[in-house]
């Protein structure tokens, strides 16, 4: 590509690729995707975005067709990889002038040459960094912040190489460019704090920039430059100078205003240098046991005393308090229980934090967690008052306890309160036993008061265990407070069911669940929303826990479900109908056929939520879990439902409708206990199984499932199943067999088993291409036990069950393989005999001895041949399933079943389905469960007798090890 006469055609396709007509957008992003690959096409984007009279839209195009580039052809194995000579011209171009006017552009410029610096930095860019190095050092304010991004680029790129050379790499470069960064940084904060103290705001913000920039760097090289850093006293100066340099910028934030240009860059570099800390910390643990002291000392006087007040902001105490959680739970500072186990740097860290961590210190941390920040704040009650879903939502956590204040407080007292229970137990008793009676509802502050006490009882429910009589105090305390109605009151409601749902799976007596049960049901119906909500919440953990019986709670059942259902009408935001939906599946689940006549209203009311939240996917996910333990629930009675629930499980797993993506997995178990649980066949639901062939083409995790559906439509109604998608499954299953897993094969196989054992005639028919590699695999000897198991049992179906269908697959084979008839058949008998022991299921185990002694009576040379294998497997059976009558002394076939019982459950399990009924009646009609291996073998050899004749019988038999004889004679006593 010429660049002179190339540029200004790319210039205008470029130009045409920044239009809102989709008529000029499209051919020039064609043309574009076409140019990537020719030679010169990078260097015609470089002169085009270092253009500055160019439009901005334009050269923001061109760095981001350029950046693309890098990632598809800079390296030099890639197809159509750039030529090391345009390379060459283009690392020159990228560092020729850091003059950028635009500061988007400029970081993408920044990103760009960074990317380009993971590849070729630095044996084949060893001018980078000292070119940087030099850039940052120049006078003009737009040429060196520009070369300051790039060198933060460059190095946060390099400091997150992995492997061992580009590590050896990074340490080589940061040791040779620390002690530059260093006084750069200096520099830059010494400008910055005299402009601020001068009044000269607008010098300080760009001062302050450069010392953002400067201490990322520091940042990367600090944390990821060094093996050992403790022994690099640079290194340690820096990170003691952080400590200062925080001081120094915490106090500076005293004096300028909210509203300054300065302030929110200020509080983002203060953050970094948390960050710093924190990262340090995070990487080398025992280099950071010097520090330990300071950040506890530092951490708790700005965050648990007078000294923070009026600096501190809330990321700032976020940030110190996760410094102050790494180090109280850091494993690297916890000696082993033998303490000679321990290494010195562990007991010197622990040594540290004892000293530190004084009874005075964590009495004043837990008061202060609890009565100053776990407070409910202004700002959170009168979200409480205008928006109570919401609050409800913030309150439940929907940040990370890295990054918000509260979750970030509690997680705190969770974690110290674990490791210093004993120090810490009776200080927080004795902040319970204060509060211990009414409290004045005209004091707001005491009702807060109590609120956080409460809920540090709670947090700390598992460490209080041995010393809470919880079930006292519920009874004598908690219980009453649940029963005050006045408006002022609730946080101490709410607080207080949230407190039981904390300690129901701690200590809680198993008798006092009535009791509870009549609170939660009066609180479902309190005025107040959040309390409702924080009410089916606690219930979910009821009903969810191991002691929790169903007789106790069925008296309830009604009226809960009923105003649950209320609550559910009455929120709106998705987050909070998720979550009572969760609360309502859950309750379902627990009480199972129970619920049955209680679920008319939300049946109704479904089918409209569903149409509400078309928008909302995660809200649709709560639904089809809810849907799932209704049909659990309902049982036979789903088929109901159906108008509405198939059509559901049609669009949720429909490859090809954007929903699928987050509705599959839930839509797939929904289908399944639909098709477990249904008690006939009916067009709607034989027509949804034409998802089947994408989902299986898909191969992804939810396999397993589709399977598990395949197989449900077999016990369902296999002839009419089998007559409309045989022939689509057994194509899908060929492709599959081609590209799958040992555990996925078996899975394939096993639909084919159980087409096999419900359908004996048409089964091997509508399977018959997949039936040769089967019998293939049987000969060659599969060497996976688990697999060569499920091919006998396919072979074992085949042959006991359909012998002319076999019969002519062994006539096929024969051509296949041009071989005998008898030489295959004895090969098969052979290998059969000889793998017996791959297969573990007794079922299987007798279906092999039925299948072999099929073959007899026979004058067949090679079936007599074997005929000392097929009894050794004939026996080996009868030991599977042979128990003796202890009082007539004689032996009976276990496996033999007579009539149909209806499954039972017991109270621990679920209740069978329609299928487990359908499995039933199945058994009733296989030849494992109707006919007995014991007269079967005698049946069998007695006909072989008549065929053969006393002595040629005899003969036979003479094959047969004598000890086999004697069991065999064994069992058939009697007969």
């Amino acid at each position: 590509m010429d660049l002179n006469s190339a540029s200004t055609v790319v210039l205008q396709v470029l130009t045409q690729a920044t239009s809102q007509d989709t008529s000029v957008l499209k051919p020039a992003e064609e043309q574009l995707k076409q140019w990537e690959t020719q030679p010169g096409f990078y260097s015609v984007l470089l002169n085009i975005f270092t253009n500055h009279s160019l439009d901005v839209n334009v050269r923001w195009l061109a760095v981001l067709y350029f950046k693309n580039g890098i990632d598809r052809y800079w390296r030099r194995v890639a197809p159509h990889a750039l030529s090391e000579e345009e390379k060459s011209t283009l690392r020159a171009g990228l560092i020729a002038n850091f003059n950028e006017p635009v500061n988007q552009i400029a970081t993408q410029i920044s990103v760009l040459i960074a990317k380009v610096a993971r590849v070729d930095c630095p044996r084949q860019w060893p001018e980078l960094i000292p070119t940087l190095v030099e850039s940052v050092k120049v006078q003009d304010d737009l040429q060196q912040h520009r070369a300051l991004l790039t060198f933060y680029h460059v190095t946060k790129t390099l400091a997150s190489k992995r492997l061992a050379a580009d590590r050896k790499l990074f340490y080589d470069l940061t040791s040779s460019i620390y002690s530059f960064t260093c006084s750069l940084w200096n520099h830059h904060t010494d400008t910055f704090l005299q402009q601020i103290c001068t009044g000269d705001e607008a010098a300080a913000a760009n001062s302050l920039e450069r010392t953002l920039l400067s201490l990322k760097v520091l940042r990367k090289l600090t944390v990821h430059g060094f093996v050992e850093p403790h022994w690099n006293a640079e290194v340690m100066g820096f990170l003691h100078a952080v400590f200062e340099r925080l001081k120094q910028f915490l106090d500076c934030s005293r004096s300028i205003r909210a509203e300054s240009i300065c302030r929110d860059r200020l509080e983002k570099t203060i953050i970094l240098f948390t960050k710093v800390l924190l990262d340090f910390l995070d990487q080398h643990p025992f280099s950071f046991t010097a520090l330990i002291q300071r950040s506890l000392e530092f951490s708790v006087s700005y965050v648990f005393t007078e000294a923070g007040e009026g600096v501190v902001f809330e990321q700032f105490i976020v940030q110190c308090m996760n410094l102050i959680k790494m180090i109280v739970k850091n494993y690297a500072y916890k000696p082993s229980k033998n303490i000679e186990d321990s290494s010195p740097e562990t007991l010197e860290a622990h040594k540290i934090k004892t000293a530190f961590f004084t009874y005075p210190t964590l009495m004043e941390i837990c008061r202060r967690l609890v009565t100053h920040y776990f407070l409910l704040t202004k700002e959170e009650l009168t979200m409480w008052e205008e928006d109570p879903e919401s609050f409800t939502v913030e309150e439940t956590g929907g940040d990370s306890w890295k990054y918000s204040l509260r979750p970030c407080t509690e997680v705190l007292f969770i974690d110290i309160f674990h490791e210093y229970n004993q120090t810490l137990t009776p200080v927080l008793l004795e902040m319970v036993h204060s509060l211990q009676g009414s409290t004045n509802m005209e004091n707001t502050n005491a009702i807060l008061i109590k609120d956080a006490v409460y809920n540090a009882v709670g947090l700390a429910a598992y460490e209080l265990f041995d010393s809470v009589d919880f079930d006292q105090w519920f009874k004598n305390q908690l219980l009453a407070e649940l029963q005050v109605s006045h408006d002022r009151y609730k946080p101490i409601r709410r607080r207080v069911i949230w407190l039981i749902g904390q300690w129901i799976s701690v200590k809680f007596k198993s008798d006092l669940r009535p009791v509870l049960y009549e609170a939660i049901r009066n609180l479902l119906q309190d005025r107040d929303l959040v309390v409702r909500i924080e009410t089916a919440t606690t219930l979910k953990l009821t009903v969810d826990d191991f002691e929790f019986r169903t007789d106790q709670f069925l008296p309830y059942l009604e009226s809960m479900f009923t105003l649950l259902f209320q609550l559910l009408q009455e929120v709106t935001q998705c987050d909070t109908k998720m979550h009572v939906l969760h609360v309502l599946s859950c309750v379902i689940e627990r009480v199972n056929m129970q619920i049955r006549p209680y679920v008319g209203c939300l049946v109704q009311y479904l089918p409209l939520l569903w149409k509400q939240s078309e928008e909302h996917n995660m809200l649709r996910c709560a639904i089809l879990t809810t849907l799932i333990h209704l049909v659990q629930g309902l049982g036979a009675d789903s088929k109901n439902l159906y108008p509405f629930l198939l059509p559901v499980i049609q669009l949720s797993t429909d490859v090809y409708q954007p929903p699928h993506v987050y509705l599959l997995e839930d839509g797939l178990e929904l289908w399944l206990v639909t098709l477990e649980n249904s008690p006939c066949l009916t067009p709607e639901l034989l027509r949804i199984f034409q998802n089947m062939s994408a989902l299986l083409e898909l191969s992804s995790e939810n396999l397993k499932n589709c399977f598990k559906i395949i197989n449900a439509y077999i016990f369902l109604s296999s002839t009419e199943f089998l007559q409309m998608y045989a022939a689509d499954l057994c194509r899908s299953f060929c492709e599959l067999l081609k590209d799958i897993t040992t555990e996925g094969q078996v899975q394939v196989l096993k639909v084919v088993e159980n087409v096999l054992k419900v359908n004996p005639v048409l089964g091997p028919q509508m399977f018959q291409p997949l039936l040769p590699s089967v019998f293939r695999g049987i000969i060659d000897g599969e060497r996976y036990p688990v697999v060569m198991s499920t091919y006998l049992g396919i072979m074992g179906r085949v042959l006991l069950q359909n012998a002319r269908f076999f019969s002519l697959l062994l006539n096929q084979m024969a051509c296949e393989l041009g071989q005998e008839l008898d030489q295959i058949l004895g090969n098969m008998i052979e290998m059969w005999v000889d793998r017996m022991d791959n297969i573990t299921q007794p079922e299987r185990r007798k279906l092999s001895a039925l299948a072999l002694l099929s073959l007899l009576p026979s004058l067949n040379g090679v079936i007599q041949d074997k005929f000392c294998g097929i009894i050794n497997i004939s026996v080996e059976g009868l030991h599977d399933v042979m128990t003796e009558d202890s009082e007539t002394g004689t032996y009976k076939d276990c496996m033999l079943m007579s009539h149909f019982e209806e499954p039972k459950a017991t109270e621990d399990e679920e209740p069978p389905t329609e299928q487990d009924k359908r499995k039933k009646i199945l058994a009733l009609k296989d030849p494992v469960h109707t006919v007995s291996l014991q007269q079967f073998i005698y049946e069998k050899l007695k006909a072989q007798q008549e065929l053969l004749g006393e002595q040629g019988f005899h003969a036979l038999m003479e094959t047969v090890d004598t000890e086999i004889v004697a069991q065999l004679q064994e069992f058939l006593q009697g007969f």
